[in-house]
Parts: C-alpha cells; sequence; structure tokens
C-alpha cells in the first residue's frame, strides 16, 4: 500500500515538473563583454571583442568626448544619461558606441553591453527586468531603431525606460541609433488615417524625450573626409601619394562623403597593398 501510495505521489510529482518546469538558471555574463539577446528564449549570446579602437573614429570628436563622458558615470555608478545617436548613414553611430565600451569597459569587468534587434523592442521590459539588480552594469543598444509599426512599439520601449511601478534599472544604460531624430517611420497616412497617424508621431515623439542625451551627427563636409582618410592612411601606414584625389574619386563613385565611406575606401587600399584591417 505505502509503495502504490508512493509511486502515485511520483507520477503526481513528474507530472506537475512537466506542467510548470523549474525555472532557468540566472544568465551568466563571464564568457564576454559583448552580447546578442534572443528574446525567444531570454538568451545571452556572446559575441566577440569589438575590434576598432576608438581613436580610428576621426572626424567625430565632439561626438566622442560626449559619449565617452556619459559612458564613463554610467561605469562609475554615478548619474548618467539614456543615449540617442542620430544623423546621417555611415557617421560612426553604431561603431562610437561599441569603441567607447571596449576603451571604458577595459579597465571595468563588470561592464557589459547587450546588442538588441530593433524588431524585438516589445520584449525589451522583459530584458530590464532580467538585467535588473544584477552586479553587472549593462550598456544595451539598439542599432538603427525606429518605429514602423506604429505605437505599440514606441509603448514598449517608453515601458522600459521608465520601468513601471518599480522604475528604471539603475544598472542599464540604454542608447539608440538612428538616422531620424524623433524616430519617425516614413509617412504612412494614407494607410492608417490622418488622426491616427497624428497620434502614432505623438506617441513617437514623446519617446525620443526620454532619451537625455542626444548626439548629432551632421553630414560630412570634404575636409572632415579627407582628415578621416588621412588618419586611417597614418594609422595602418598606407603610404601612396595621390591618398587625397583617390579618396575623392571613390566619395564621388559612392555618392557622399561619410566616416563608413573613409573606412571602405581604407579597406581597399589595404587590400591594394597587402595589409588586412579589422572589418
Amino acid at each position: 500500500m505505502k509503495k502504490d501510495l508512493k509511486s502515485l505521489l511520483e507520477r503526481i510529482a513528474d507530472a506537475l515538473d512537466r506542467l510548470a518546469p523549474a525555472p532557468p538558471p540566472p544568465p551568466s555574463f563571464d564568457a564576454a563583454k559583448l552580447f546578442r539577446h534572443d528574446p525567444a528564449t531570454n538568451g545571452f549570446h556572446a559575441a566577440p571583442d569589438y575590434p576598432l579602437h576608438l581613436d580610428s573614429l576621426v572626424g567625430i570628436e565632439r561626438q566622442k568626448g560626449e559619449f565617452v563622458r556619459n559612458l564613463t558615470r554610467f561605469a562609475d555608478g554615478l548619474a548618467a544619461n539614456h543615449v540617442l545617436l542620430w544623423g546621417v548613414r555611415g557617421a560612426g553611430k553604431s561603431s562610437i558606441t561599441k569603441a567607447a565600451f571596449m576603451a571604458v569597459a577595459e579597465s571595468r569587468a563588470a561592464l557589459k553591453l547587450v546588442e538588441v534587434d530593433r524588431d524585438e523592442v516589445a520584449a525589451l521590459p522583459a530584458l530590464f527586468d532580467t538585467l535588473r539588480n544584477r552586479e553587472e552594469r549593462f550598456v544595451v543598444l539598439c542599432d538603427d531603431l525606429s518605429f514602423e509599426e506604429g505605437a505599440a512599439a514606441a509603448k514598449a520601449l517608453k515601458s522600459a525606460l521608465e520601468g513601471g511601478v518599480s522604475g528604471p534599472p539603475a544598472n542599464v544604460l540604454f542608447v539608440a541609433t538612428s538616422n531620424r531624430r524623433h524616430l519617425m517611420p516614413r509617412d504612412n497616412s494614407e494607410a492608417r488615417g490622418l488622426i491616427a497617424t497624428a497620434e502614432d508621431a505623438e506617441e513617437e515623439v514623446s519617446v525620443s524625450d526620454r532619451f537625455g542625451l542626444w548626439i548629432g551627427f551632421p553630414p560630412m563636409d570634404q575636409p572632415t573626409y579627407l582628415a578621416a582618410v588621412r588618419g586611417y592612411a597614418e594609422r595602418y601606414k598606407l603610404d601612396v601619394d595621390d591618398l587625397d584625389r583617390r579618396a575623392l574619386q571613390w566619395a564621388q563613385r559612392r555618392g557622399g562623403r561619410s566616416g563608413r565611406v573613409a573606412w571602405q575606401f581604407i579597406r581597399d587600399l589595404a587590400g591594394e597593398k597587402g595589409v588586412n584591417l579589422p572589418l
């Protein structure tokens, strides 16, 4: 009788375990400095260190200074603002974030960076709750953020940044890059109607107000572009007599000047010279 009761209880316990499995173990961030977040599993996948040095980013000294000052304060447990990096394509918004993080994290083992996909903004509140109360300090980066799906994603981001009744996590700094200052989607008024579109626009603009630090990246003029090219060429010892002429021809073929175009030209030149560079 006792044996039958014990067997029954074991089967009931097994059934309950299947219905309500034990919670997953807390994530570990010991394996790396950079991670990618998987919202489907709430998992964190380690990524290799970012290879480009902060000094390699030329022509955006003001932007680098503002970002590093804010990031350093956050890393040291001081007051800091969430950051919106906005401006033209290829200006170095994402590169500044990762390169500055690597520079600041070099002497701060508890500082980690978690990159999230822009299509997974709705998962940010749950992610922030996962990171809350941990000993590490986290920079959460969303590259090329915009709200193409309307106000729902904007509300999720506001919820994450405000933290609900418990407040925002003190150990999380959110950084977003965008080509548009107010994170606005391209016009969809015909599909949504003018009133609905205006309401969505108000919701989305109000999200940008949650970023205490806005850092703008204007279009790169010719002297700055050439200075970036020369800086890269000097750093990687690429000696070319007609460097400026070739750099300007490269930019003309690309249809514009930017830090990204300068770096792509230098990579092409390095390949020609048989020099290997980081991606």
